[in-house]
């Protein structure tokens, strides 16, 4: 009999997802371990596999569809022997809502034996002001601009139809332009003092006039929306900054790096400040920790998170135990992580986790920034760049190569006095490089 491909749950948080490229059509074979769509979760697009043997007999679900549920039929699979257009008649329809009953008809109102005399006509300035049911009357865009300016419609006479209030209306009373001739001139309004406006101008929205391309947001862009508004809003950040010498830690990658070469293996400066990281949290680790309501988890090991920009977004593959082990290791598994990210091809255990993570814009000419902390994790540690700087070194100023760290703390689970244990050991690891080598 004919199988339901069901939309698979790709992750343990996954709830639902965007069926994002059908890889194949109706009526072809599939056998186990083809992949049949690429699937987008709130993390990254992954690949469906089949399970079975058979003929695609009817695509449920078109790509290109948002919000699909987990255990949803989005496809029916045929099996061998089977007629593919029989299994595709028999395929379950996509949920419809029932047609609405037709509505009974309304009875006609009687006549009433007495005439009503016809209501007044409005004046003028009431045809702008109110209508029926005491709703100001003006068109959508004219309330969406009074709206971003803080304007009172009620205060406005209308210059369209019927009294309505329009945008030329709105825009007079910022003193964007004149307004329409209305139909009657108003009753004398009293005059501003010279230079001030009767109303208070705020930012608005962007004209939808302008040229523009309205993009649809991926699931990714929205989880990275959602959860960065959630970590500004309810976590307490602290900042705090430090400036570390980069020569050694340069001059003792140089070194490493001509002894890697026949390995294949070229050391980035991430690569250790990843490592020096990992130990600084391992010394301190008052600062390995996550805040969880009425309990704090407090980490024996250093799973270190990755910023990695992708097409879609962001996205923080895990180092795991970054601690334990030597920079080359982290070096070759840190580019298999990043080159798979672009490729949307990480599982969700190699990006979800971590117990602090790494930011480094330093290759942008970022001097300093700070990071938002990615919950649940206590801390996120934002790296600038190294530039030639004056620096005091024994006593004397000379010129030495100075990037700048600032780690962002959730204060709710690491003191201060905690972070800047962190951000000495860290900036100590870094200065003295072959502490991390022993």
């Amino acid at each position: 009999m004919p199988t339901e491909l069901k939309m698979p749950a790709l992750s343990p948080t996954m709830e639902e997802g965007t069926l994002a490229k059908w890889l194949v059509k109706e009526g072809d074979e599939v056998k186990s371990g083809d992949i049949l769509a690429e699937i987008e979760t709130d993390k990254a697009t992954m690949e469906f596999e089949a399970v079975d043997e058979g003929k695609i007999a009817k695509i449920l679900v078109p790509e290109g569809t948002d919000g699909v549920k987990v255990g949803a039929p989005i496809a029916i699979l045929a099996g061998e022997g089977e007629d593919a257009s029989a299994a595709a008649t028999a395929a379950p329809k996509a949920d419809t809502p029932p047609a609405a009953a037709p509505a009974p008809a309304a009875p006609e109102p009687k006549a009433d034996a007495t005439p009503k005399s016809p209501p007044p006509a409005p004046q003028p300035a009431a045809l702008a002001q109110k209508s029926a049911g005491d709703r100001v009357k003006a068109s959508p865009l004219a309330r969406r601009i009074a709206q971003s300016q803080n304007i009172d419609l009620a205060g406005l006479q209308g210059s369209g139809p019927g009294g309505r209030i329009v945008r030329a209306d709105v825009d007079a009373a910022v003193g964007k332009g004149p307004a329409a001739a209305p139909a009657a001139a108003p009753a004398a309004a009293p005059q501003a003092a010279p230079g001030l406006s009767t109303h208070l101008v705020m930012p608005g929205p962007i004209e939808q006039a302008i040229p523009h391309e309205a993009i649809k947001l991926s699931n990714i862009r929205k989880t990275i929306a959602r959860r960065l508004t959630e970590s500004k809003q309810q976590i307490p950040h602290i900042y705090l900054t430090v400036d570390i010498q980069l020569d050694a830690l340069l001059k003792l990658r140089g070194e490493l790096n001509a002894g890697l070469q026949s390995r294949g293996v070229k050391l980035s400066v991430n690569d250790l400040l990843i490592k020096a990281l990992a130990q600084a949290l391992i010394e301190v680790p008052e600062c390995n920790v996550s805040f969880a309501g009425d309990q704090l988890f407090k980490y024996s090991r250093a799973d270190v998170s990755v910023a990695v920009s992708i097409p879609a977004g962001l996205i923080t593959p895990i180092i795991v135990g970054a601690d334990t082990k030597s920079v080359s290791a982290i070096s070759t598994e840190m580019k298999d992580l990043a080159a798979r990210a672009k490729e949307g091809k990480l599982q969700p255990t190699e990006y979800q986790g971590g117990t602090a993570s790494l930011s480094n814009m330093g290759m942008y000419g970022i001097k300093q920034f700070e990071a938002v902390i990615n919950p649940p994790q206590g801390m996120i540690m934002a790296i600038g760049a190294g530039e030639k700087r004056p620096y005091v070194i024994n006593d004397s100023l000379q010129i030495a190569t100075v990037m700048s760290a600032t780690g962002s703390f959730d204060h709710r689970a690491i003191d201060g006095a905690d972070g800047a244990k962190l951000m000495q050991a860290f900036k100590r690891l870094v200065e003295n490089p072959l502490g991390m080598l022993a």
